[in-house]
């Protein structure tokens, strides 16, 4: 009995060790996500409104030749950017993100899949993981894995820029970009979208169902050779940013709730050590008892 009670009460110290952990782990979490969201609610507005622009204007060229990146190709390669975390302890998030890479592959590419001409593109280390967990032998590209280290524009421009290069040299004919929109602390949003080519917007989508007549300044091939790239590498960015948001909004709700199940751990547990050291105790007085009878009689 001795040594049940010193197993629970060894029990008992790890739960309440493991509680304090996951209590700081919240702590930092809501620190993080303070500064993750600001972020985010920054930039999201800004970088819609000039997706939007960009949309409406490919789609007034016709075929123009300045287009590069809303032409659209045979596919015969894809590439496929998966934004997860670097670490875990963040509830399903990875995992969920990388469904939405898969099932991508799988329904919309699913011939180029299985011809092995999908490539994943992996930012964050967990994302790769997941790759070579569920898509043993496709091609990996790992050159991007740290970029959560610095999410500065000028750190994640570049990678922006080389997609869009290998997009224009014909590298890739599709790029998709798999990641979590961040909603709020509790909710994430995961997401596959079309990065490359622009998607152009119908008409019937338009104000008026009329084709906007933009006048460009200086001319229409200046302003797309700066503005285009710009736009693309500014949507690029909120990805990371939403997911970086998304990332410890979801940590600080999984610690949350591994807190709330240390409490309820640690009640059981200090009832089975009560119900333990009573029964310890009765037994004592019943030995005791018991030698005193045997003593008497």
């Amino acid at each position: 009995m001795g040594a049940n009670l010193k197993e629970v009460r060894e029990r008992i110290k790890s739960v309440i060790s493991t509680q304090q952990i996951t209590k700081a782990m919240k702590m930092v979490s809501a620190a993080k996500l303070r500064r993750a969201q600001q972020a985010i609610v920054q930039l999201r507005p800004y970088s819609e409104k000039l997706n939007e622009m960009l949309s409406n204007i490919l789609s007034n060229l016709d075929g123009d030749a300045s287009s590069v990146y809303n032409a659209e190709r045979e596919i015969k390669h894809v590439a496929i950017v998966i934004i997860t975390s670097n670490r875990g302890l963040a509830g399903a998030l990875n995992t969920n993100i990388g469904k939405e890479a898969t099932a991508l592959a799988r329904t919309k590419y699913a011939e180029q899949l299985d011809a092995n001409k999908v490539t994943f593109i992996t930012i964050g280390k967990k994302g790769y993981d997941y790759v070579k967990r569920v898509h043993k032998g496709a091609p990996v590209i790992t050159d991007y894995i740290n970029a959560f280290s610095d999410l500065s524009f000028s750190n994640i421009a570049p990678i922006a820029s080389t997609l869009m290069n290998d997009f224009a040299t014909g590298k890739y004919d599709a790029i998709e970009i798999s990641y979590s929109k961040f909603k709020n602390a509790g909710t994430q949003l995961f997401s596959a979208e079309q990065f490359l080519p622009v998607l152009k917007k119908p008409l019937s989508a338009m104000r008026g169902n009329m084709k906007a007549d933009y006048i460009f300044e200086p001319d229409q091939k200046s302003l797309l050779e700066y503005l285009v790239p710009t736009i693309l590498q500014t949507q690029f960015h909120k990805t990371l940013l939403d997911t970086n948001a998304s990332e410890h909004g979801a940590r600080m709700t999984a610690m949350d709730k591994a807190t709330d199940n240390a409490d309820t751990l640690l009640k059981e547990l200090r009832i089975n050590y009560n119900k333990a050291r009573q029964e310890a105790i009765t037994n004592e007085l019943s030995e005791i008892v018991g030698g005193a009878a045997a003593l008497n009689g």
